[in-house]
């Protein structure tokens, strides 16, 4: 690895980087180290190349730009020792508690409004509030059935919570897929490290959806709903059906009648008790969202409503991703807890507070600005890399609508080794853990999807804007050189799922584009992080709890 780390420059400062420190390479990334060392750079250079032809053939592929590719994954592991993945666990479980807690809150008494926690307004005024479910209990209680949960690594090597997924979070299928093409790709370092699977996360998720079941229901029919073939997610659509051993369904295969849901299938009409829904609220019952919908099904809200069938994540989920109320996330895990964070956020100014919206517009050109329902990485606006009419652009929009925005000091994510052009480069990456919630305890998927930035200096890591993945390894200890080769238990997915032409985009087709974009970003661009960036310094927020995006 002589000879890869030549070309390895220490990271900026400010920056941490999780592969090497003050006193050279850390400790779980010395076998890794040694195991590079035998390969040598051509070598490592080629099995990288076999990942992204591996991932064509079997079909791990998404939609970049309105062109399908395989989803790019680098061949060197982040690595994460137990201890840290521990208190992150204990971390994530009470986040999504006090979401929970939330939403059940917001939907029902709304006692936080009463007790003066948040503003009424700061709910009623989100886009992903949803009234048509105000008063619904689910059957055990359960809202978030799955959570992702984005942290990343700031200057000082403290993990932070970036922003909350409770919606419909994406990207597990690349966990387990991962898992598998490095098993494959790397024999030799995956049989030198003990590290925690990650293939039981269909078993998990399928035992949570059907405990979420309507009562008395023993054998639960469960459903993995989906947008269809041209939604970008498709693929993980239908692994995490197969994997879990239920059927894959669309909209157009299911119908409501008297209160109830059954699937069109050869025999007749099954009931069905769990949706597992990939589609938006705002699409998914044209009776009582957007009424030109063909991607859900008429009478779902009814039915849920009568209780015979359990919408999984539920309606309505998308008010506690709001960027607005992240802010406020310290606040309420102590008003509902009664203690404080374990994973801080990133400090987080509101800019329809109007001294807070005036010390940011005073310091724009240091900070970092995003619209509180983006998702993707869409809409993000640096400042220090905008120019002057850029930067006047911002400041209009956030004048115009102070609700829509928040904003936070650029932090410069941690970097992590990355494969570019044959040699190792530190490449900014950020972390989504899956928690997955049974009503019982809940149970966080051991590393989750680690997402790189491929470009220098490059801080947007959704796939979406090009970034890239790694496998996540939480180390468990290290193995002899002679344990067996058969590591990770995952079976091979010979899955093919191709684009159809374009000319082939019929109604229900730009529909499943549509809800995968989001609002479209009120400028001209989402700036590109440009080289030599720092961190801005300058005090926290006044007047504000100071604790602060999708595949």
């Amino acid at each position: 690895m002589d000879d890869l780390l030549a070309h390895y420059p220490p990271s900026g400062t400010g920056t941490f980087d999780e592969m090497v420190g003050p006193d050279g390479i850390r400790p779980q990334y010395r076998t890794m180290t040694q195991v590079f060392d035998g390969l040598g750079a051509q070598e490592l250079a080629a099995r990288d190349a076999y990942l992204g032809t591996r991932y064509l053939d079997t079909g791990v592929t998404f939609d970049f730009s309105g062109r399908e590719e395989p989803f790019p994954v680098d061949i060197i592991p982040r690595l994460i020792q137990a201890a840290e993945w521990e208190r992150v666990e204990q971390g994530l479980k009470q986040r999504v508690t006090v979401l929970e807690r939330f939403l059940a809150d917001v939907y029902g008494a709304g006692q936080l409004f009463d007790d003066g926690v948040i503003p009424r307004a700061l709910v009623t005024t989100s886009h992903n509030f949803i009234r048509e479910v105000a008063g619904y209990q689910p059957p055990t209680g359960v809202r978030i059935h799955v959570a992702g949960i984005d942290l990343v690594r700031d200057g000082e090597g403290t993990l932070r919570v970036l922003e909350d997924n409770v919606r419909i979070p994406s990207g597990v299928s690349y966990v387990l897929t991962n898992r598998q093409a490095i098993t494959a790709a790397l024999p030799e370092a995956v049989r030198r490290y003990a590290m925690a699977p990650v293939d039981e996360y269909p078993a998990r998720l399928r035992a949570a959806l059907a405990a979420s079941a309507p009562p008395g229901v023993s054998d639960p029919n469960v459903v993995v709903m989906s947008p269809g073939v041209f939604n970008s997610a498709y693929f993980e659509h239908s692994l995490l059906a197969r994997t879990m051993g239920v059927p894959l369904v669309e909209g157009r295969d299911l119908v409501a009648r008297q209160g109830r849901v059954y699937l069109r299938d050869t025999s007749g009409l099954q009931p069905v008790d769990v949706i597992y829904r990939r589609v938006d609220d705002e699409f998914l019952d044209p009776v009582h969202f957007r009424h030109d919908s063909m991607l859900g099904c008429a009478g779902l809200v009814s039915a849920q409503a009568n209780g015979t069938v359990t919408i999984a994540n539920a309606i309505g989920n998308g008010v506690a991703d709001d960027k607005l109320l992240y802010s406020y996330l310290p606040a309420l895990t102590r008003y509902y807890l009664g203690e404080e964070p374990l994973i801080p956020n990133v400090d987080t100014w509101r800019l329809e507070d109007p001294e807070q919206r005036e010390e940011v517009m005073d310091r724009l050109a240091e900070l970092v600005v995003k619209p509180v329902d983006g998702s993707g990485g869409k809409g993000i606006v640096i400042g220090p890399h905008c120019d002057a009419e850029e930067l006047e652009q911002v400041r209009e929009h956030v004048l115009s609508d102070p609700r829509g925005f928040i904003a936070q000091p650029l932090i410069q994510l941690s970097t992590v080794p990355t494969v570019i052009e044959g040699t190792l480069r530190p490449r900014h990456v950020d972390l989504r853990p899956f928690v997955v919630n049974d009503g019982q305890s809940m149970w966080v998927l051991p590393g989750g999807l680690t997402r790189v930035a491929r470009g220098e200096g490059q801080f947007i890591v959704n796939s979406s804007q090009g970034g890239a993945s790694k496998d996540t390894w939480i180390l468990q200890g290290e193995t002899s050189a002679e344990a067996d080769d058969e590591a990770g238990t995952l079976v091979e997915h010979e899955v093919n799922i191709v684009a159809p032409e374009i000319s082939e985009v019929d109604a229900a087709g730009a529909q499943q584009q549509q809800q995968q974009q989001g609002r479209r970003a009120p400028w001209k661009r989402a700036h590109p992080v440009r080289d030599g960036a720092s961190t801005p310094s300058g005090p926290a927020p006044r007047g504000t709890t100071q604790e602060g995006s999708t595949c």
